[in-house]
C-alpha cells in the first residue's frame, strides 16, 4: 500500500542519492555528466588500471621481441574494455530504471 510517508520517504532517498554528484576520474570514459557513487568510480578506475597494466605489458613484450604474448595481451585488453562498457551501460540502464520507479510528484 502507497501512503504519503512511503513516498515521502522514498523521495528524500533519492534528494540523497542524487545529491552526491561524483565526477569520473575515468580515462575512458565520455560521459562525466552522469551520477556516479564511489563504487561505481571505484570499479572503474580499477578496471582502466589493469587495461593499462595490460597495455604496458604488451608494449614490454613487444620490445622484447615477444609478438605471441604482446597479441594475447592486447587482445586482453580490448576485451576488458568491452566488458568495462558494457558494465558501465548495464548499470547505468539499472540506474534509470529505478529512478523511474519513483513518483514524480506526491
Amino acid at each position: 500500500m502507497i501512503t504519503r510517508s512511503n513516498l515521502a520517504e522514498q523521495l528524500r532517498e533519492y534528494q540523497i542519492r542524487s545529491k552526491h554528484d561524483w565526477a569520473s576520474v575515468s580515462f575512458f570514459s565520455s560521459t562525466s555528466k552522469i551520477s556516479s557513487s564511489r563504487v561505481d568510480v571505484v570499479v572503474f578506475v580499477i578496471w582502466e588500471l589493469i587495461i593499462l597494466a595490460c597495455l604496458v605489458f604488451s608494449a614490454v613484450s613487444l620490445y622484447l621481441r615477444h609478438m605471441k604474448l604482446a597479441f594475447i595481451l592486447v587482445s586482453v585488453t580490448f576485451l576488458l574494455f568491452l566488458c568495462m562498457k558494457v558494465t558501465k551501460k548495464v548499470r547505468q540502464d539499472r540506474k534509470k530504471k529505478r529512478r523511474m520507479l519513483l513518483p514524480l510528484s506526491m
